[in-house]
């Protein structure tokens, strides 16, 4: 078991937490998370680019000019490639961008960037004496525990003790909320700094041992 100090929204110590070593202090996979970045980039796509043929530009139903005689090059639709306004050939056309990988790629994926970033992450019991939503003491909390950067807070933003977190922190540019089941490689690795609550601890634990 690796051990992370415990703290309180103060940045005091109250205790230590135990992580499990299976998921928290794992040899990072590069190459894995490498693959499951570019899964969650290609699978956010949309796909939805569209260009029109020359058989979906509307117009273009008479021939342009007579077929011989008039010194030009023969024609039969001014909405062919050729002419501008005309259709596109070979363009895009929607389509899903989607990869697949499989659940225990997924699963080492993730426990290589947590432990990629486990210098940075600081484990906090809850946010229940957040007593009410302001900005300002989101703010102080930030620094009393000394996050700095990009901040990234793991939480259950539904549960009683945290009512308050996602009110007092969506104002700060420089924070992300995120529940531990939608715990994604590409928010870890871009965080410099990590607030992980001591049940989302426990949960997402549970989920990656198995």
């Amino acid at each position: 078991m690796t051990q992370k100090t415990l703290l309180n929204i103060q940045g005091s110590q109250i205790g230590e937490m135990n992580l499990d070593d299976k998921v928290f202090n794992v040899e990072p996979n590069i190459n894995v998370m490498h693959l499951a970045l570019k899964r969650q980039l290609n699978n956010a796509r949309q796909g939805s680019a569209n260009s029109k043929t020359r058989s979906e530009v509307s117009g273009g139903g008479r021939k342009p000019w007579k077929q011989k005689g008039t010194g030009r090059a023969r024609a039969g639709s001014i909405r062919s490639p050729l002419f501008a306004g005309g259709g596109v050939s070979f363009g895009p056309k929607p389509r899903s961008y989607e990869i697949t990988l499989p659940s225990k790629a997924r699963k080492l994926a993730l426990k290589s960037a947590l432990s990629a970033k486990l210098e940075v992450m600081t484990v906090i019991k809850d946010f229940s004496e957040l007593s009410e939503v302001k900005t300002k003491a989101m703010a102080k909390i930030l620094s009393d525990v000394k996050a700095t950067g990009k901040i990234l807070i793991i939480a259950d933003l539904k549960a009683e003790e945290n009512k308050n977190l996602a009110l007092s922190a969506r104002n700060l540019a420089s924070v992300k909320l995120l529940l531990p089941s939608n715990l994604n490689v590409k928010d870890l690795v871009e965080a410099d700094s990590i607030l992980i609550t001591e049940n989302a601890v426990n949960e997402i634990t549970e989920r990656l041992v198995k």
